[in-house]
């Protein structure tokens, strides 16, 4: 067995593995970590993920498009596990043995193929996981081949080093510049905002016409943008957008994507440069693989209300790549930053005295503090959850704005503490106001 983590090292008296570094699993993998530190007898938290750093997931989109700096918005894993007190392992998630209690991690390899650390197991009491989602192409021929994906912190850098040099292509050569998106979800349409954004902050710095060549199209199988939000909110939205310049096509389903563009439902073809798969949602393929673990038709874990997979009681599992139908409800909770962090905090409270008593969890109950859209800096909209004094109803504007804005910091606070986050507040608003809005490397 090899050890390749990071991190705070003690005699445990209890594993905790957490696989998956996204907004659920970096949250309770920071909180227990600082709570058992330094605690003699306390459990091992231990936190594997593929990547080496975390981006909170709701703001990929603005690191794809370019209009934030990846460097100053991740946090490494191997910094926050030594502040924190976990240790962190790199390495894919490939196999799980339930009967030994062991996951499996797939070998990790340089970019020139040298095998860095082979592959390894590593043991658990208790195995928590948070492995995320992905775009969901349906079996579209072509999407793997010829589409973007921002599902994840590369992805998303990825995305945007090509943006870059196509829009240098463009104004170099003037050659015309078209941009696909498939998905009116709040990914597609979001990315299309900051989109629009980039280009005209390119412009400003010297990108003359590149604005007069640049097409960004936004495609929606449904008959409407954000179907998971109320109507008036997806009709402004789209007419948001419009105003912006993006072409907005409801109820256009893509049949294939090919090197030259997407071919659609009805045989036309929407020729692009650049083209983004952003539909659907499913789980990781690796969690169809898993010893027997219940899995949905979008390969999500199907989790009891206690968070705890269906067919063994030592594994839970949150977030997105968790299927969880409450009582009373007909579809599952949807997978969104919200749903992650609740059941995060959730965990968080109720782990421990599994651990150290043998305890159960109660029943993860779901508060619905509505959802959020943000249109780069022009707009933003917002529908208000049931709850206390708010029964439903709709904010946009500033407002709207700011509250999203809030998500974002209330997630760092969690993950680096209230001071230090308001610092890392601080230093965003200073960067902001000394260095370039873009990415301009």
């Amino acid at each position: 067995m090899v050890d390749a983590g990071f991190g705070t090292r003690e005699t445990p008296g209890a594993r905790l593995l957490v696989v998956g570094g996204g907004v659920a699993g970096l949250e309770i993998a920071t909180v227990l970590g600082r709570r058992w530190r330094n605690r003699p007898g306390a459990p091992t938290v231990t936190l594997l993920d593929r990547d080496a750093a975390h981006v909170w997931k709701p703001m990929l989109h603005t690191i794809a498009a370019g209009t934030r700096d990846i460097a100053q918005q991740q946090t490494t894993y191997v910094a926050q596990a030594r502040d924190a007190g976990f240790v962190y392992q790199p390495g894919a998630l490939s196999g799980l043995d339930r009967a030994r209690r062991v996951v499996q991690v797939a070998p990790l390899h340089a970019e020139d193929g040298r095998l860095l650390v082979p592959a390894r197991e590593l043991p658990y009491e208790l195995l928590v996981l948070a492995l995320g989602s992905q775009a969901n192409d349906f079996g579209t021929p072509g999407v793997a081949a010829h589409c973007h994906a921002i599902d994840s912190r590369l992805q998303a850098d990825a995305f945007c080093r090509e943006v870059r040099l196509r829009m240098l292509q463009c104004v170099a050569m003037a050659q015309p510049l078209s941009i696909a998106i498939v998905g009116g979800g709040a990914t597609g349409v979001e990315l299309a905002a900051e989109l629009v954004q980039l280009t005209e902050t390119a412009e400003a710095y010297g990108a003359s016409g590149l604005a007069e060549r640049l097409t960004i199209t936004l495609l929606e199988a449904g008959p409407r943008l954000l179907a998971a939000f109320p109507q008036d909110i997806s009709a402004a939205t789209q007419q948001r957008l419009q105003s912006l310049g993006v072409r907005v096509r409801t109820g256009t389903q893509v049949k294939a994507a090919r090197a030259e563009g997407l071919e659609l439902a009805d045989g036309s073809l929407l020729a692009a440069t650049l083209q983004v798969w952003a539909a659907g949602v499913k789980g990781p393929a690796v969690l169809a693989t898993l010893d027997g673990l219940e899995t949905s038709r979008s390969q999500q874990l199907l989790v009891r209300p206690s968070l705890q997979t269906t067919r063994d009681e030592a594994i839970y599992a949150v977030g997105d790549c968790a299927s969880l139908t409450l009582p009373g409800s007909e579809r599952p909770l949807p997978p969104t930053a919200q749903v992650a962090h609740q059941q995060a905090r959730h965990l968080v409270r109720y782990l421990p005295d599994v651990l150290a008593a043998g305890r159960t969890v109660p029943p993860f109950r779901f508060r619905d503090f509505g959802a959020l859209v943000s249109l780069a800096d022009y707009d933003a909209f917002g529908s208000l959850g049931r709850f206390g004094f708010f029964d439903g109803g709709i904010i946009r504007g500033r407002l709207a704005q700011l509250s999203h804005a809030m998500l974002y910091r209330s997630h760092q606070a969690r993950l680096h503490g209230f001071w230090r986050g308001g610092l890392l507040w601080l230093v965003d608003r200073i960067q902001a106001r000394v260095r370039p809005p873009i990415r301009l490397d």
